[in-house]
């Protein structure tokens, strides 16, 4: 089995993979797609709805692919439709089902069996309980090790294997691998590890390879009476593979078709749109305001990074906005106490997060940057809430950015209780919204 993982639309590896994969394939051979392939921090992936990734996975010849959050959560339910009703591969997603009808979409299968060199191999899919994030867009995601275990239970004496194919990061890998029964070998994703010779927990092996297609995993099963006698976990450097024409072309072709998509004018500027990183811009401070009036707040938080380049004067295409603002960032509401809200703006000054030169979160920029604040006022004797100085106790609500609540920048926005996520928005389109309504009534400097 031949395996990719978190591409997240970066192609500059893809022909290699493909090429490789191709060259390779015969009837005891499959490949398999573990999700975040479509990413809409890349125009082509953006112009096309993520149709293009689609059409990439068919002309790649995959066998089954799961989603992951980079399609589960930053496309809608149409979107979703529209991607994988052209999909030529069987979509497994055992744990994603419509709020509404309780139902899984009509693309994707709980489980596959699939017959190979006659034995009997049983594909199960699992994408990221990102819960919050797919209850907004109308979606029930379930994660339990107990459930997990009841479906290998009904699979496991009817096939020669049962492969899980996982959206879930490395962490939930390895306690399935240790709690679960009957799983022959996991392929993951998520958290970007690069397992180059495998990991076994107890009787199941693990592998994951990297992200970006800076390797392409092979998995290789041996069999003996039907038994499985060896798992054996490879990467392979794309780098030392022959591209494949075919996608190279495709690839091409894609990427024309999202430059003449995104090249119609949206807004014309009369004056530049000047973004700066480490000092007040009018530019800036007018998206830290128009997010904090989208969310209906009064108070708002957002650093300068998020818009990477300045715009001059004259025509803005959607090209442009999708340029300066790549992220498949949402906007978000959290609820903190004024003690927590005063340690949060202090932690945002310092520089260890203004120049935090982050990856990953949904992040696509360089540079966190400066901090940016809506109804909130720092002077040298304290911090200042619409004119009102903080109440330590008080609960306020902040408008702010999705991208805080996970990990290690803001431990109180990512430990609040509250968190309401506005989706399908992206901070994007509130930039769009901007310069098409507030070229008139701002000047930018």
């Amino acid at each position: 089995m031949y395996h990719t993982n978190d591409i997240h639309s970066g192609f500059q590896h893809w022909a290699n993979i493909v090429g490789h994969i191709k060259r390779n394939q015969n009837e005891n051979v499959r490949y398999v797609d573990l999700g975040d392939h479509a990413d809409r921090a890349n125009p082509m992936t953006e112009a096309t709805g993520g149709i293009g990734n689609i059409q990439l996975l068919n002309e790649a010849n995959v066998d089954f692919a799961t989603i992951g959050n980079n399609e589960g959560v930053t496309f809608s339910q149409k979107m979703l439709d529209d991607m994988y009703s052209e999909a030529d591969f069987n979509v497994i997603v055992a744990n994603l089902f419509d709020r509404k009808t309780g139902l899984r979409p009509s693309w994707a299968v709980p489980h596959q069996i699939d017959t190979i060199a006659g034995l009997q191999i049983a594909y199960i899919g699992y994408t990221s309980a990102m819960t919050h994030f797919y209850e907004q867009l109308g979606w029930d995601v379930s994660y339990s090790i107990e459930g997990i275990q009841a479906h290998v239970n009904q699979l496991k004496d009817k096939v020669d294997a049962v492969i899980l194919l996982s959206h879930l990061g490395l962490p939930k890998d390895e306690q399935i691998a240790n709690e679960v029964e009957g799983i022959t070998a996991i392929i993951g994703a998520h958290t970007h590890h690069s397992l180059q010779n495998g990991l076994k927990v107890k009787d199941t092996w693990i592998t994951q390879a990297g992200k970006h297609g800076i390797f392409l995993g092979e998995l290789t099963l041996v069999f003996e009476n039907k038994d499985v006698i060896s798992v054996q976990p490879t990467l392979i450097d794309p780098t030392s593979c022959k591209e494949d024409k075919g996608s190279k072309q495709l690839l091409e072709s894609l990427n024309q078709e999202a430059v003449e998509a995104l090249s119609q004018p949206i807004v014309s500027l009369v004056k530049p749109f000047e973004v700066k990183w480490f000092e007040p811009s009018v530019a800036t401070q007018a998206l830290c305001d128009a997010l904090t009036e989208w969310c209906e707040e009064e108070i708002g938080m957002m650093n300068a990074g998020v818009l990477m380049e300045s715009l001059p004067m004259g025509d803005v295409t959607y090209g442009d906005i999708h340029r300066i603002c790549p992220h498949p960032i949402n906007p978000c509401i959290v609820e903190l106490t004024g003690k927590q809200l005063i340690e949060t703006i202090r932690r945002a000054q310092t520089d260890d997060i203004v120049k935090l030169e982050l990856k990953g979160f949904g992040f696509r920029g360089k540079v966190l940057g400066l901090m940016l604040f809506t109804g909130i006022t720092i002077t040298p004797t304290g911090i200042l809430v619409n004119g009102q100085t903080i109440a330590e106790t008080k609960l306020y609500r902040l408008a702010t950015l999705d991208m805080y609540t996970f990990g290690f920048l803001f431990p109180h926005i990512a430990n609040a209780e509250m968190k309401h996520y506005l989706l399908p928005e992206f901070l994007r389109d509130i930039l769009a919204k901007l310069l098409q309504t507030g070229t008139n009534k701002l000047t930018f400097s």
